[in-house]
């Protein structure tokens, strides 16, 4: 493991090849123009207002902030197209992959156990607060980086697409989201997320990336922690987008892991568009000092749109670590919208 600054020494778990885990713009008049859709119904003229209540939106915004007074949160960006799941939901995902056990618990327990798990963590969730819808997620690793080129040179692995159907299968009985996260290794975000816009064009389905392993040194994965620039979230960001306006969705939510400064950067040119809604999810293990300073470091203080914490089950529980409850998270400023336990 490389040496890194030694106050953010957290790390989220490596892919199966590596790991050690067990596992802006203000709201102005033009802002308001766009809080309406009309749907034509027929050639009657006969019209539906598909609207969004910014008053409402607002008041939970202000709530996810939490008494922040430094003018960072809430962020000032243009509002979502209707149909928004943020901030209106707080989303509870399972990470991993079913081709392994150390990747996380998506993974690591036989269906029904692992869904029975996700099922009492959305519970708890819910029980500290009310305030919000709280929703089931699978976030799963659809694209794993690799110690080895292999025959396209990539550094990565594309999972089949039968394990796509198998999450979606599994989201259907219990209305959860499906999340397909990229591991890019030496291919770029344009490439990986292109080959699933299928999939992205369902309406249950988003989009995870990871620029951990996003090598444009050209380093082996796991060997070094990657980068992401602004463009290169600007084009998932741009992929979605499309998706939603040419099919008419629901905005889609993005969720960007980070854990230290360099793996994102120029933060500010990050775009927020209606279309998408950016979650920047603090990710890393170790004790909650360090985790905490982490979110302050890079998620409060880089303020993008929406912020998430990733949780440990085992890595967070190591020596006399403990890890947080739904409880100690609602107390951070802002409050963490997207949970993921791995």
């Amino acid at each position: 493991m490389k040496k890194y600054t030694p106050a953010i020494l957290i790390f989220p778990c490596l892919f199966f090849l590596f790991t050690n885990c067990n596992q802006k713009k203000s709201n102005t008049k033009e802002d308001i123009v766009q809080d309406s859709i009309i749907v034509k119904k027929d050639s009657v003229k006969k019209e539906t207002v598909l609207s969004l209540d910014t008053i409402d939106y607002n008041k939970r915004m202000q709530a996810l902030a939490n008494k922040d007074t430094t003018g960072r949160w809430p962020v000032k960006a243009p509002y979502p197209l209707p149909g928004a799941l943020l901030p209106y939901n707080r989303i509870i995902a399972y990470y991993g992959n079913l081709y392994s056990k150390r990747m996380g618990v998506l993974g690591e327990y036989p269906k029904d156990e692992m869904i029975e798990k996700l099922q009492a963590e959305v519970a708890r969730w819910k029980a500290a607060d009310s305030t919000v819808n709280t929703i089931p997620a699978f976030h799963y690793i659809a694209v794993s980086a690799q110690g080895a080129p292999g025959a396209a040179n990539r550094y990565n692995m594309r999972m089949p697409f039968k394990q796509i159907d198998t999450l979606l299968n599994w989201a259907k009985p219990i209305n959860a989201l499906v999340f397909l996260d990229v591991q890019i290794g030496h291919s770029t975000v344009k490439e990986e997320v292109s080959q699933l816009t299928d999939y992205l064009a369902l309406p249950n389905v988003h989009l995870g990336i990871d620029p951990e392993f996003s090598m444009k040194t050209g380093h082996t994965p796991g060997k070094k922690i990657g980068t992401m620039s602004a463009d290169d979230i600007n084009d998932a960001i741009a992929i979605l987008a499309k998706i939603v306006r040419e099919k008419k969705l629901a905005p889609k939510v993005l969720v960007v892991h980070r854990f230290t400064q360099g793996m994102v950067t120029n933060y500010k040119a990050i775009k927020t568009v209606p279309e998408v809604q950016i979650v920047m999810d603090m990710d890393g293990f170790g004790s909650q000092v360090l985790k905490r300073s982490t979110y302050l470091r890079y998620i409060y203080r880089e303020p993008v749109q929406f912020t998430g914490f990733k949780l440990f089950y085992k890595n967070d529980n190591w020596n006399d670590w403990k890890i947080y409850t739904p409880e100690q998270l609602l107390q951070f400023s802002p409050k963490p919208i997207y949970i993921q336990y791995q």
